[in-house]
């Protein structure tokens, strides 16, 4: 590891890896999209509806929890399907009934934490994603880090990606506190 003037030397591994992973981040945060220029919104400003909000692409929308009016600005904004990864005792309302209401597609893939990270949870994913595929749709759960999780964990088990490639794919879909977790389940060959 090259030392960088003005900064002390990193020695200890983890921090020496959270030190390259921040520098990677960065370098992939200036080449992610631009998400206020999506025409394909129907003018609506998702970005200032939902929270957190991540644009992976064009197509695809991850967020936090959902209500009534960011389901109605999702379905102004021209979003075909909604998948939730929130189990049912996390939700305030029947998310079901209002996605469905309001004109949208709506799948249930509950994953509540580190022990619903199986391949038989990410092979369902995958099958829905294949189901939509080319539709714009929406992913979400309490704050998109579930859904960054499985992200990564489907580019890396069943896409073949490699694991800088898979752990990028899922910071952009919302991966922060499972990064440890996803890392280490990326590191044994499924």
């Amino acid at each position: 590891m090259t030392k960088i003037q003005n900064q002390p030397q990193i020695t200890d591994i983890n921090a020496a890896t959270a030190s390259q992973e921040n520098q990677n981040k960065s370098s992939q945060d200036s080449q992610s999209f631009d998400t206020d220029s999506f025409d394909s919104d129907n003018g609506v400003a998702l970005g200032e509806v939902l929270s957190p909000y991540f644009r992976p692409d064009e197509l695809t929308v991850v967020c936090g929890a959902l209500d009534e009016d960011k389901i109605e600005a999702l379905a102004k904004a021209g979003i075909e399907a909604v998948i939730n990864f929130q189990p049912e005792d996390e939700l305030t309302f029947d998310e079901k009934s209002a996605v469905q209401n309001a004109g949208m597609a709506y799948e249930a893939l509950p994953i509540r934490g580190a022990e619903d990270l199986k391949q038989l949870n990410i092979l369902a994913l995958d099958g829905i994603l294949r189901k939509y595929h080319g539709k714009k749709i929406t992913m979400h759960c309490k704050s998109g880090n579930r859904v960054g999780a499985a992200a990564a964990l489907r580019a890396g088990w069943l896409r073949g990606r490699k694991m800088d490639t898979a752990m990028a794919r899922g910071r952009s879909h919302g991966l922060t506190g499972l990064e440890d977790e996803v890392y280490n389940r990326l590191l044994v060959p499924r």
